[in-house]
């Protein structure tokens, strides 16, 4: 997996300050990464370490201080407000630890808003099938179980066929059971649609499902470890 044409995302020098009054953070200092087509990679680090100013950037809702970060060949670090908004909106899928569904609408309606307005997505019933709710499509988020509500998120995350699913620690609010079957939806979804995945976790035992490891501590990557005995989901103790 080496190959150029198979790099999504390229970032080199990625460096990210935020400025708060006297004090300035530095969330990224100097990253250099490259995120292949189709893979499934965890993030690991402790809270602070810069996983999700990373993820963010990737994801087009953030931009760097510094660096460059290219997408296939589209360098978002000179990207317009207009130009992240598209690509958002085409090319990437977010899951976050909150579910953020809309209480009044079905699991069916809300991943419908998110299809209404995609170039190729694929229909609600399908990617509720894909996360294993088929029979939920007109249940109503306060009808359903954190990992339910999860679940929903990732197919309404999907529905829309990203080439990128970014998720910010997709089982932190959930119990390590239901974490697992929500891991279990996310492997299938990286298998079937070929969807490159990237995982934030604290969690150290998530990383033994990736394919690759990636440690950050202090806004720089420590490590990277490629996973020569992957488990399946189930198969994880934590």
């Amino acid at each position: 997996m080496s190959s150029d044409s198979n790099i999504v995302f390229k970032t080199r020098g990625l460096s990210k300050v935020y400025d708060m009054g006297e004090v300035k953070v530095h969330a990224l200092r100097g990253v250099d990464l490259d995120l292949y087509e189709g893979e499934l990679v965890v993030l690991l680090g402790a809270s602070g370490s810069g996983k999700s100013t990373l993820v963010n950037i990737l994801g087009g809702l953030d931009t760097a201080s510094s660096g460059s970060v290219l997408y296939q060949d589209k360098d978002l670090t000179r990207a317009t407000d207009r130009e992240l908004t598209k690509y958002r909106r085409h090319y990437v899928g977010f899951v976050f630890q909150f579910y953020n569904l809309i209480p009044s609408l079905t699991a069916a309606e809300n991943i419908a808003i998110v299809t209404e307005i995609a170039q190729n997505p694929i229909e609600p019933q399908e990617a509720l099938e894909l996360v294993g709710l088929g029979d939920r499509a007109d249940s109503f988020p306060s009808q359903l179980s954190g990992g339910q509500q999860q679940r929903v998120a990732i197919a309404r995350a999907i529905a829309k066929q990203p080439a990128v699913l970014l998720c910010d620690e997709p089982t932190g609010a959930l119990d390590s059971e239901t974490g697992i079957i929500v891991l279990e939806a996310l492997q299938r979804v990286n298998r079937e649609l070929g969807t490159t995945t990237v995982i934030i976790t604290h969690n150290v035992v998530q990383g033994e499902m990736a394919e690759r490891i990636i440690e950050l501590k202090d806004g720089r990557i420590t490590n990277i470890h490629r996973n020569e005995h992957k488990k399946e989901p189930h198969e994880l103790t934590w």
